[in-house]
């Protein structure tokens, strides 16, 4: 119990929560100083309707958050209140805010459930099962939007660019970033439905070649989390998958409609291609998931007006891109560090103290 406490409070440190904070604002200052036009600024309608449009980007957060604690409560089939859900939630994007995108909360997350009575075993299929649905919404989406939207209008004009000669674009870093997600999305289907062990066998051969033996242990670990997963979910009812995924898609076209409405507040045009922002948003996610930086600090800010400029009218792109930040990034940070010292005394000390009673 004491050395979960310390892995919890060493991933929680100070120094990981003020890296991100440094890196966004830094990603800001640049914005603001190389392309700002204060004009424009001055110009930006604070009217009745900006107000009301930017309330409604913040409900968008809300339910968002909402949606994710209620697939929490699905998937533990009412076992973590709401407001229990509600700390793992909180800590969960927490822990998401301050380590690179491409690493992800994930293994903290499933030490958070693990501490809210779930067992270890349970709570790692739970966050697989959320790392599925989500890449699942994701793998529909992407052409459903496609579709709506038109494929010429979902790339930014300038997408390209040069990397040590190589010719490097949005359009191939977005082709091969969603043929990766849907690769792994019907592993993991396969694999919890149909044969996980087979896969984990399957994964161990691959990992007995050359330089790859030493990631041996962690791929017998994660063959076992899919056996485990696989156990948990083949026999869920049907109606237990249109509530979670229900609940993901709920969350994740929430989580885009905010930059929706942000845009909305302050646009001097009638007509605002709602279709063309939200798949603009998909392909965008794709970078920003491969991003080095914690919570894509810095890139966020930066890809925001290279994104979604074109869309924008009555306001500088980059003030957007920081509100955007401000309502969808920034909060969980300081709602994380008040959280997070409550969280730690109502599972740790709490029961520490209840079990020192009883004897």
């Amino acid at each position: 119990m004491i050395s979960d406490s310390r892995k919890i409070l060493n991933f929680f440190s100070v120094k990981r929560i003020i890296f991100p904070v440094v890196i966004g604002l830094a990603g800001v200052l640049y914005l603001l100083w190389s392309s700002l036009d204060l004009d424009s600024i001055q110009q930006m309608n604070w009217g009745d309707s900006a107000i009301f449009w930017m309330l409604i980007a913040v409900f968008m957060m809300v339910i968002r958050d909402f949606a994710y604690m209620y697939r929490i409560r699905i998937l533990t089939n009412n076992e973590i209140s709401w407001r229990n859900s509600f700390d793992v939630i909180m800590l969960w994007e927490f822990a998401s805010a301050i380590t690179p995108s491409v690493v992800g909360g994930a293994g903290i997350a499933i030490l958070i459930i693990n501490k809210e009575k779930i067992s270890l075993g349970r709570s790692t299929a739970l966050v697989m099962t959320t790392a599925f649905l989500d890449e699942l919404f994701y793998v529909i989406m992407v052409p459903a939007v496609i579709l709506l939207a038109g494929i010429e209008n979902i790339f930014p004009n300038d997408s390209g660019g040069t990397f040590f000669g190589w010719l490097l674009s949005i359009q191939s870093l977005f082709v091969v970033g969603y043929g990766f997600i849907l690769l792994l999305t019907s592993v993991m289907l396969y694999a919890t439905f149909f044969n996980p062990q087979g896969i984990k066998n399957l994964l161990v051969k691959i990992c007995r070649l050359g330089v790859l033996k030493r990631w041996r242990k962690s791929v017998e670990q994660t063959g076992d989390d899919l056996i485990v997963t696989s156990r948990e979910l083949k026999d869920k009812p049907f109606i237990f998958w249109i509530k979670a995924f229900g609940a993901t898609f709920f969350a994740w076209t929430a989580r885009f409609w905010v930059v929706n409405f942000i845009i909305l507040a302050f646009s001097q045009s009638n007509s605002i291609s709602h279709f063309g922002i939200y798949a603009r948003q998909l392909i965008m996610w794709v970078v920003m998931l491969i991003s080095p930086t914690p919570g894509s600090s810095g890139v966020a800010e930066v890809l925001f007006p290279q994104f979604l400029g074109e869309f924008i009218s009555g306001a500088p792109s980059e003030v957007l891109g920081v509100i955007w930040r401000v309502l969808g990034y920034w909060p969980y940070l300081l709602i994380g560090v008040i959280v997070l010292p409550k969280w730690i005394q109502r599972v740790f000390l709490k029961r520490k103290l209840i079990k020192f009673k009883s004897q």
